[in-house]
């Protein structure tokens, strides 16, 4: 018994192994309820033990498709899909059997971009009516692929996905998803009548170049550099990180050395007898950028004197100031409490008993802003020294400030050794080669806000990334994507705008074949980076893609700018997309146009409908020679055409702007 026992547990030992390595391990991209591409030769691959023979049979044809796994295990074929429909199975045999069930034909789209695409329908933020959105998300036809964050310095193969495949659109599963992506499909799926995969990638805050391939981003000499440092990097995270530890310190010290706050490494200014007398004031809790400091990215010094009573000398206290953007150093009496790197985590510090004195006292915050608004982003009730819970003193109102230096000034971040989902090709190698080149109709992209000052240079980059996705998937795919909403407070006078260049870049990437633009100067919100209205940006990119891509025949696109002719005192602008003709929105007069002479002084215009051309003038310009519309970070304008889809910002002169000359 014994001798049978040993001898039946050894030949398991033996074909067990056997058995698991000749077994198929499938990307989560192959699962129950995916949909694949119809009519098309749709790339099907995984890994098997070498010179494994892999048979697919899909049940919508008789046909079978045999493979042999490569030296390495790879193997990869592809199977010819039919017209829109379903359900199907996939049955896959290598030794043993992989059935993959409930499989639609139908259309494939890949999402991506950074917070506006990642922003749910119902999470961080919500979108408009979103109770209700989630309760009718009932589209069992219409599948969604939820892709994990992850970053890589190197081109990978694997990825995880939420729920580790494929899930039914259903009000269980919509909320964590792209609300864009879903707003596009479900009316995608409403104007086709035909099943629809959504695959949603993105990261908020990321740029565009950590989306775009090595290969082609060395074809640009601004990265060249960045790029030979990143084929320099340790393969081992242990040793990126020791890198990045010694090479961060090294900036801070340069830093440092700019920084008037600081001597010798001490932060002076941080000294209860330092001299501020000459420091500007900014009301807390805020963000600079939208109170004393517009446009500023950098390093900023705020102090604030309070009144400790005599009760509370030498014993320890709470000292919260809510989140900030982005990082700080904070100090009480010269000495340094505490530092947090990262946006929105709310800072709360002890203060050592033996700093605290009766009388005057000095808090003092150094911030760092990376990008976008800079501050104090908590509630007035989050800022405070306390002593107990009933013992407070607010810290929220005046404080004193002065900027340090600008992060134009300041020496750049060794990022690219650490896992920075900004770093050049790491979102593109970890969450767009894995899917590559699995069969997709075309591409959706909502971004552009972390780029807004480096414009001018989008202007390449943007058309780079969409050449660069196309050149790895093998084909001129749709791409369409969605121009900057308005955003921040309004400005009474024509100036210059880092987010006018950007959407000016974005419009700049429709030279490219086979793309779209899908306008949003008509629904952000001007406090708020992420509006709530995802609907009509989703239904917007729907619209294009069911005219451009489906062959519809109704208007896709807003009022765009043609050309224009100077006629006297005045301008003639012409226009595409002009279809049911040029109106004001809710009959007013237009709003948004300005024009200049020769001083390159812009002033506000009068704008006249006449036909499909607008005439503008001012009386303060004898002599125009350029015209702009809706050239601010949120413009007043009303601009649409009969299809009721707004005009796209635009300027007639090419000036060098704001963003003009900034690198990476």
């Amino acid at each position: 018994m014994n001798r049978l026992y040993h001898y039946l547990l050894g030949y398991l030992l033996l074909i067990v192994p056997a058995v698991l390595n000749a077994q198929v391990q499938l990307s989560p991209l192959f699962s129950d309820n995916m949909v694949m591409q119809q009519q098309t030769d749709a790339p099907i691959w995984g890994t098997a033990k070498p010179a494994t023979e892999i048979t697919i049979t899909p049940s919508w044809s008789k046909q079978s498709y045999r493979v042999k796994a490569d030296a390495y295990g790879h193997w990869q074929t592809k199977l010819k899909t039919p017209r829109a429909g379903g359900p199907y199975e996939i049955v896959i045999k290598a030794g043993t059997t992989l059935r993959l069930s409930n499989v639609l034909i139908g259309e494939v789209w890949f999402c991506s971009g950074q917070s506006n695409m990642e922003m749910p329908v119902n999470g961080w933020t919500q979108v408009k009516n979103f109770e209700q959105e989630v309760a009718n998300a009932k589209y069992p036809q219409i599948r969604l692929l939820q892709v994990e964050k992850n970053t890589s310095p190197q081109p990978i193969d694997n990825c995880k996905v939420a729920g580790g495949s494929w899930q039914v659109c259903a009000p269980e599963n919509i909320s964590g998803f792209s609300a864009t992506a879903y707003f596009f499909g479900r009316d995608l799926h409403q104007k086709l009548d035909v099943p629809i995969g959504l695959i949603h990638a993105s990261w908020g805050g990321t740029c565009a170049e950590a989306w775009t391939s090595g290969k082609s981003l060395q074809t640009m000499p601004v990265f060249s550099e960045i790029m030979s440092e990143i084929g320099g990097i340790p393969l081992e995270e242990n040793q990126r990180k020791q890198v990045y530890q010694s090479r961060k310190a090294e900036r801070e010290t340069l830093i440092k050395a700019k920084d008037f706050g600081f001597k010798d490494g001490t932060a002076i200014a941080a000294a209860s007898n330092y001299d501020d007398h000459a420091w500007d004031t900014m009301n807390l809790p805020g963000f600079w950028e939208q109170s004393k400091l517009p446009g500023f990215d950098g390093y900023v010094w705020f102090r604030k004197s309070i009144d400790i009573p005599s009760a509370w000398q030498g014993k320890a206290l709470k000292l919260s100031l809510g989140g900030i953007d982005d990082n700080e150093i904070t100090y009480f009496n010269g000495v340094e409490i505490g530092r947090t790197d990262g946006v929105s985590i709310p800072r709360q510090y002890t203060v050592p008993a033996h700093l605290v004195k009766k009388g005057t006292n000095i808090v003092t915050v150094r911030v760092a802003d990376t990008g976008g608004d800079g501050g104090f982003q908590g509630g007035e009730n989050e800022m405070f020294v306390a002593l107990t819970d009933n013992e407070k003193i607010s810290l929220s109102g005046e404080w004193k400030f002065k900027p340090a230096l600008s992060l134009r000034e300041a020496p750049s971040s060794p990022r690219i050794f650490r896992d920075d989902p900004n770093n050049p090709t790491y979102l593109f190698n970890a969450m767009v080669h894995p899917f590559i080149p699995y069969a997709i109709k075309g591409a959706i992209w909502y971004r552009g806000e972390a780029n807004e000052g480096r414009a001018y240079r989008y202007r390449e980059l943007f058309p780079l990334m969409i050449n660069d996705w196309r050149q790895n998937w093998g084909y001129d795919f749709p791409f369409y994507f969605v121009q900057l909403a308005n955003f921040r407070s309004t400005e009474p006078q024509p100036t210059e705008s880092d987010w006018a260049e950007l959407r000016e870049a974005q419009a700049g990437a429709l030279h490219l074949d086979n793309t779209g633009m899908a306008v949003t100067i008509d629904i952000g919100e001007a406090g708020d980076v992420h509006p709530r209205n995802k609907q009509d940006v989703g239904g917007r990119l729907a619209i294009i893609a069911a005219n451009k891509t489906y062959g519809g025949k109704a208007e896709y696109s807003g009022p765009m700018y043609r050309s224009h002719q100077i006629v006297g005192n005045q301008i003639r602008i012409s226009f595409s997309h002009t279809e049911g003709g040029l109106k004001a929105r809710d009959g007013e007069s237009l709003k948004g146009f300005a024009v200049a002479g020769v001083d390159h002084k812009y002033h506000w215009a009068e704008a006249v409908i006449k036909g499909n051309e607008i005439w503008v003038s001012a009386p303060e310009v004898v002599f125009p020679i350029a015209v702009r519309y809706a050239w601010a970070n949120n413009p007043v304008c009303n601009l649409y055409n009969g299809a009721g889809l707004p005009a796209s910002p635009f300027r007639t002169d090419d000036w060098p702007g704001v963003t003009y000359g900034v690198e990476y």
